[in-house]
C-alpha cells in the first residue's frame, strides 16, 4: 500500500480552506502547490524509501506540506515539536534521522543533513512494502521515551471514506498520534484545521469564535481548565458541535459540567495509543463515560479486567525496546476497564492503581469526588508508600484561592466521608502552586 490515493484526493478540494495558521488561510490548491515544491526540494536531497526525515514544527503550511511531500516519496516521517527540543538530539539518533527540517515562527525553514543512516529492520520492512513510515515517540511518563514505528499507508486506510467536512482545532500536538490523526482525517475529507499559537482557554475560545470551529479534540485536564476560566460565557461558541476528549480518564464531575454548559454539543470519548493509533469509538451519550468501539480493522477483548486490542493500524514495533505484542498480535493496553454489555468504562492505567492494604483505588474515581469540593481548581491523586498498608492515597491540590492547609484538610475529610470509602480518602494532602500537567495537557500523577 502507498499514500498515492490520499495525495491524489487533495486537489479535488480546490479553493476550500485547508489550514488556518499564523493568521494565514491556506487553500487546498495552495497546499498542493507547496507540497509539490517540497517534493522537488526533498528529491534533490535524495529523499525516498529508506530515508528518515524529521520535521520539527507545528501544523503550519510548510510543516504540513513537508509531511505530505515526504510521505509521497515513501520516506519515514518523524514529527517533532519545539517543546521537546531538549531531547531532540536523542530522538534524531534513536530514529536514525538523515535529514532534519526545522521550522521557526513565521514558517521560515532550514534543512540540515544528520549523521545517521536508517539500518533498523523495521525500516527495511517498510522499504520492502513500498510504504511510507511514521515514528512517534511516547511521552516517557513511565520510563525512557520509546520510538514507535507505524506503516503510514496502513494508518491512512481508515480515512478512505470521505466524511463530513469539518473545521477542527488542532489542540493535540504535531508529534502526537492524535494530532497526526486530526490532520490526516481532516485533509482526507476536505475539511479545515485551525491552529492556535497558545493552548490557553482564551486562545482556544477566540479561535473557535473567529473560525466557527466545529470540532475540538482535547484532554480532560484542559477541559477542566477551560471550564474554570469562564471563557465559555464570554465568547460565541455556538459553532461548536463536537468536543472529543481522550488521552486520560475523564472525571464524571467535569463531564457533567461540560454537558450543562454545552447541552447541544456532542461530548465524545476517544480512545487511542501511540502504539495502536486512534480507534473509532462512540459514547453511550454525551453525559456518559461508557463507550463502545465501532468500525473495522481491530478487535478487543478483556482479560482479568484489562483491555487488550488487536488492530490493523498497530505499530510495526519499537526502534529501541522489545515488542509488546503476544504471538497472536494482541497488545495489552494496561488500561483497566469495567464492562456493561457492548460498552466499556475506562478506569485508568493499571500502573496508576493504588493498593491500600489489598483494596484497589483508581485515582480517577477519587479525583472525581475531590473536584466537586469547594475551592478546588485541580487535583492529582497518586499512591504513596506506607510501611503497614503498602500504599496510602495521596492528593496534591491546586486551589482557586489560597487557604490554610489544616482548614482545607478538615473540609476535605468531611466532604469525602459522604462520597468515598474510608480507604479511598486521601491521607497525605498537599497544596501546589505549579500546574500538574505536562506539555500534552495530561495529568501528572507522581509522588
Amino acid at each position: 500500500m502507498t499514500a498515492a490515493w490520499f495525495l491524489a484526493r487533495l486537489p479535488e478540494w480546490g479553493d476550500t480552506t485547508a489550514l488556518v495558521s499564523h493568521g494565514r488561510r491556506t487553500s487546498y490548491a495552495e497546499l498542493v502547490g507547496t507540497t509539490a515544491a517540497w517534493k522537488e526540494r526533498f528529491a534533490a536531497r535524495g529523499v525516498g524509501p529508506g530515508r528518515v526525515v524529521a520535521i520539527d514544527g507545528s501544523f503550519s503550511e510548510q510543516a504540513c506540506s513537508a509531511f505530505l511531500a515526504a510521505m509521497a516519496l515513501g520516506a519515514v516521517l518523524v514529527p517533532l515539536t519545539r517543546l521537546m527540543r531538549a531531547q531532540r538530539e536523542r530522538f534524531l539518533r534513536i530514529a536514525e534521522v538523515s535529514l532534519l527540517v526545522e521550522l521557526e515562527e513565521g514558517d521560515a525553514f532550514t534543512l540540515s543533513e544528520q549523521p545517521y543512516t536508517a539500518a533498523n529492520a523495521l525500516y527495511q520492512k517498510l522499504t520492502t512494502r513500498g510504504a511510507p513510515g511514521l515514528v512517534i515517540f511516547s511521552s516517557g511518563s513511565t520510563g525512557a521515551p520509546k520510538a514507535i514505528v507505524h506503516d503510514l499507508a496502513a494508518v491512512l486506510e481508515k480515512f478512505r471514506q470521505v466524511r463530513q467536512k469539518k473545521t477542527t482545532l488542532t489542540f493535540l500536538l504535531f508529534d502526537h498520534i492524535g494530532g497526526i490523526d486530526t490532520m490526516l482525517n481532516t485533509f482526507a475529507s476536505g475539511g479545515t484545521i485551525v491552529t492556535v499559537a497558545d493552548r490557553t482557554p482564551e486562545a482556544v475560545a477566540d479561535a473557535i469564535q473567529a473560525e466557527r470551529v466545529h470540532t475540538l479534540p482535547t484532554s480532560p485536564t484542559f477541559l477542566n481548565w477551560f471550564l474554570m476560566s469562564g471563557v465559555a460565557q464570554t465568547r460565541d461558541l455556538s459553532s461548536l458541535k463536537v468536543i472529543a476528549y481522550g488521552t486520560e480518564p475523564m472525571p464524571e464531575s467535569t463531564l457533567r459540567r461540560l454537558h450543562e454548559i454545552f447541552p447541544d454539543v456532542s461530548l465524545v470519548q476517544t480512545y487511542g495509543m501511540s502504539e495502536l493509533g486512534v480507534l473509532r469509538s462512540r459514547s453511550k451519550s454525551s453525559d456518559s463515560l461508557w463507550i463502545k468501539f465501532t468500525g473495522e480493522g481491530f478487535q478487543t477483548k478483556i482479560v482479568d479486567g484489562i483491555l487488550w486490542v488487536k488492530a490493523e493500524t498497530a505499530m510495526l514495533g519499537y526502534l529501541n525496546a522489545p515488542d509488546l505484542f503476544d504471538a497472536e498480535g494482541w497488545l495489552n493496553t494496561q488500561d483497566a476497564v469495567e464492562v456493561d454489555g457492548e460498552y466499556l468504562r475506562i478506569l485508568g492505567r493499571a500502573s496508576d492503581l493504588i493498593n491500600v492494604g489489598g483494596q484497589k483505588v483508581y485515582p480517577a474515581e477519587v479525583e472525581n469526588a475531590l473536584l466537586s469540593l469547594d475551592n478546588v481548581r485541580e487535583v492529582a491523586v497518586f499512591g504513596k508508600t506506607h510501611p503497614l498498608m503498602g500504599q496510602i492515597v495521596a492528593a496534591r491540590f491546586n486551589l482557586k484561592t489560597p487557604e490554610p492547609l489544616d482548614l482545607f484538610k478538615r473540609r476535605m475529610n468531611a466532604h469525602c466521608r459522604e462520597r468515598l470509602a474510608k480507604y479511598q480518602i486521601p491521607v497525605f494532602v498537599e497544596l501546589a502552586t505549579e500546574e500538574q500537567y505536562g506539555t500534552r495537557f495530561k495529568k501528572l500523577r507522581h509522588d
